[in-house]
This record gives C-alpha cells, sequence and structure tokens, in this order.
C-alpha cells in the first residue's frame, strides 16, 4: 500500500502546479492532455531501457548467486534501480500532475558484507524493478493506443487532402480510384464519404483520443504511486526511528540540563557548606570547644567534602563537561588520563550531534577501562573518524583477548553488552575481535546525526 502525499509532506519534492481536471468534452485543448501525450512519448522511449535493467539484474542475480562477492553486482543495480524511481516520480510530478512521495532512504550496512545484505534486501530498489517490468507493457501499450488514435483521428480529418497523392486502386467492376479503402469496393472518395471520414476523424482525434490518452496516463500514476513511493510499513518505520531520534535527543538534553543544575547549583551550595563548617571549625580551635563539637565539625566537614566529590563523579557521569568542547577534546582529555599509554588518532571534520558525542565517548571510556581492569593491557589505541555521515570508532589494546558480550545466567550483563544496546539505540553498530590471548579491536559505527532524514 502506497500514500500520494499531498505537498508540503515531509519527505515530499517540491510538486509541480496542479492541473485542472480533466472534462471530456474540453479534453482536447486542457494543458493535462498534452502533458500526458509528451508523458506517453517519453514512457515509451524509456521502457526498453528499464526492461533491460530489470532483466539484467534478475539475470546476473540468479547467475552470481553462488558466490559472495558476485553478489555484489546484483545488490548494486538493485539500490541503482532508486534512480529509475527518482527518474519516474520525477516524470509524474511534471508531466502528469502527481506527485509521488520518495521512499525511505537507502540504509547501507558497514564492510563488504553488509552493503552485498543492503542491497539485497532494499524494497525500494525491488519495486522499482517491478516498474520496470511492469511499466514496460503498460508503457507500450499506453504510448502505441495514444499515438495511434491520435494519427488515425488526423488523418481522417485530412483525409480530403492528401488522398489525392495516394496511388490508384483497382475495384472489382475494373474502375480506378484514389482514396482510402475502407472494404470491398468501397472506397473514400466521394464528397460525402470524405465528409463522413473527416466527421469520424474530429469524433476520434477531439474526444476519444483525449479520453484514452488521460485513461492511460492515469494507469501510469497509479503504478508509480503504487510501486515508486514509500509503503505504509516503511513510512511506519521511519516515523519510529524519529520518534526514538527524538527521545534520544530530548533524553540527551535533559541530562545535560541536570548536570548543568547540579554543578552550577547543588554542587555550589555543597562547596559553601563545606566552607563554612570548615571556617567555624577554625573557628573554634582557638577556644574553649568541647571536644564533642570539635569532632561534630570536623566530622561533618568530612562529610560535606566526600558528598562534594560523589555530586562531582555523579555529574561526570552524567555528562562530562568536557563534551562541551566537542568529542576530540573530550577523547584527547581521556587518552591523557588513562592509566596505560593511550594514543588517540581523530579525523572529525563535522561534529556529530550530542547524543552521538556523549555515547561515542562513554563507549571509549568503557573500552579503555576494560583494557586497563580486565585485560591487563599495556597499550590502547583509539581512532575516530567520520566517513560518509557515520562516525567510525574503534578502540584497540594488546591485552590477554577474550573479551564477548555476554549475559550471565542470573540476567547480569556484561559491560560489552550494555555497549552494545546503548549503540544499537541510535541504529550504530558494534563488532568485537578478540581472540584468546589478544589482541582486542572493538568498531562502534554511529550515525554523525540522529535524525534519519539529515
Amino acid at each position: 500500500m502506497t500514500t500520494i502525499l499531498a505537498p508540503g509532506t515531509p519527505g515530499t519534492a517540491a510538486p509541480a502546479p496542479p492541473l485542472p481536471a480533466y472534462r471530456f468534452l474540453s479534453g482536447f485543448f486542457q494543458r493535462r492532455t498534452w502533458s500526458a501525450f509528451l508523458y506517453h512519448w517519453c514512457s515509451l522511449v524509456l521502457a526498453s531501457l528499464g526492461l533491460a535493467y530489470a532483466v539484467t539484474t534478475v539475470s546476473l542475480g540468479a547467475s552470481l548467486a553462488v558466490t559472495v562477492v558476485g553478489l555484489a553486482v546484483p545488490a548494486a543495480l538493485i539500490a541503482g534501480a532508486r534512480s529509475w524511481g527518482s527518474l519516474q516520480r520525477a516524470l509524474c510530478r511534471s508531466l502528469l500532475g502527481t506527485p509521488v512521495a520518495d521512499p525511505v532512504p537507502f540504509r547501507r550496512r558497514p564492510g563488504f558484507t553488509g552493503f552485498i545484505r543492503s542491497g539485497l534486501a532494499d524494497a525500494a530498489g525491488w519495486r522499482a524493478i517491478a516498474h520496470q517490468a511492469l511499466s514496460f507493457v503498460t508503457s507500450v501499450t499506453g504510448a502505441t493506443v495514444s499515438i495511434a488514435f491520435f494519427f488515425a483521428g488526423l488523418g481522417a480529418m485530412t483525409h480530403w487532402f492528401w488522398y489525392q497523392f495516394l496511388p490508384p486502386q483497382q475495384a472489382s467492376d475494373g474502375s480506378w480510384h484514389r482514396g482510402s479503402q475502407l472494404g470491398p469496393d468501397v472506397f473514400v472518395d466521394t464528397p460525402p464519404l470524405q465528409l463522413a471520414y473527416a466527421g469520424l476523424g474530429a469524433l476520434l482525434f477531439f474526444f476519444l483520443w483525449p479520453a484514452l490518452n488521460h485513461a492511460f496516463a492515469r494507469l501510469q500514476a497509479a503504478l508509480a504511486a503504487g510501486l515508486l513511493g514509500p509503503t505504509a510499513a516503511s513510512l511506519r518505520v521511519r516515523d519510529l526511528e524519529r520518534s526514538r531520534s527524538r527521545t534520544v535527543e530530548e533524553s540527551d538534553a535533559k541530562l545535560r540540563r541536570i548536570e548543568r543544575d547540579l554543578h552550577d547549583g547543588t554542587q555550589a551550595q555543597l562547596v559553601a557548606i563545606a566552607m563554612k563548617v570548615g571556617d567555624a571549625k577554625e573557628r573554634l580551635a582557638g577556644e574553649a570547644a568541647s571536644p564533642a563539637v570539635m569532632a561534630l565539625l570536623e566530622s561533618a566537614h568530612g562529610t560535606a567534602k566526600d558528598a562534594l566529590v560523589d555530586l562531582r563523579d555523579l555529574a561526570r557521569g552524567i555528562h562530562p563537561p568536557v563534551l562541551n568542547d566537542g568529542l576530540e577534546t573530550a577523547l584527547e582529555t581521556l587518552a591523557a588520563n588513562a592509566a596505560i599509554r593511550t594514543s588517540l588518532i581523530c579525523s572529525l571534520p563535522v561534529r556529530p550531534s550530542p547524543a552521538v558525542e556523549a555515547i561515542a565517548y562513554f563507549c571509549v571510556m568503557e573500552l579503555v577501562t576494560n583494557a586497563v581492569k580486565h585485560a591487563h593491557a599495556h597499550q590502547v589505541r583509539i581512532s575516530v573518524k567520520s566517513d560518509g555521515g557515520r562516525l567510525r570508532v574503534r578502540v584497540g589494546d594488546d591485552g590477554r583477548g577474550g573479551a564477548a558480550v555476554a549475559t550471565a545466567v542470573d540476567g547480569h550483563r556484561s559491560g560489552l553488552a550494555g555497549l552494545a544496546e546503548r549503540v544499537a539505540a541510535v541504529d550504530g553498530a558494534l563488532a568485537i575481535d578478540s581472540p584468546r590471548g589478544g589482541p582486542t579491536t572493538v568498531s562502534i559505527d554511529l550515525p554523525l546525526a540522529m535524525d534519519p532524514a539529515a
């Protein structure tokens, strides 16, 4: 099921000005009739190319299915069929006045096998190929009928002029005639027949041809809307992804506000309390204060300082302030403060969205901690770069290996399982290569922006 979206719907191209409704009596003089006629000519030219593309894709897919590397060819052809859909939607919009919404964007999974899986499973690409095959029939039929009726009507109306250039034909009685032959010994070469023939041509040219031309144009528009637009399921998935993205971004924004409130409000108040208690303790130190009072002040001062340390750790765990300066700066600080030798290579010409920055930072921090605490590594290597709208993070160590995403029988999850869930929440991917004895390499793929339409 596919919906033709109205102008202004998100994700749709700007539609052409709406064409007036078709009217049978005045259809010949309407702009939409001639636009549809031009569409039929264009579709006739494109029909053979589309069918050849569809046959090539299916045949190559069947012949190369026995290999893995060879499947990249049909995967690329299936994804490339989206261009056919774009061309057909543009023709529908400009010539038929029918805006068809774009399908959801192509999502390429990371890696070579990921591209193959993405291409072979691209529903929009397969639907475009189906349109190539079906539109060959509708395009050839519609264009042939429309063109035939157009020139048949025009020829019949002007027969009175050009019939004199026809070669003479002999009837069964031996007489010779120059007009078109409609049946045995029936030739259009007399004034009454010429008039009737012209009237029939006018009926075809001014009334029947526009109606058939319009009917086949509507069929083509319906076929394009049914196969080249987004399905209800894909729109639902896209809406859910956008809703989830907004939820993640809003949650991250709330956490940043909580961190600022703790830093600017509660933390400042604890600092003031600790300072006042310390000042009171120093003033009473020189007086004859009871040991119990001094011990109580000492305890209160220590508790205030401990609470301040805990609050600072909590605020950093919610949203490290260093992330305000960007992911690269935050990772440089993390690498500099690591307990073991840590190298960082970071190339980010475009800054990721705040939520993605936070996820990437906490993932790297967790992996560095694991390298020190569990892998007993001596060196950690961090690589961060952007590639095609994706954020690629790789963390490797020379530890003892054996890292895996696991959940214990009691339901307790490992730290890597938590990272995998956090990455998956934004349509990311986490891959672990950690043989026994090491080394360990964890690769994380994240979107640069949370909005799938960005």
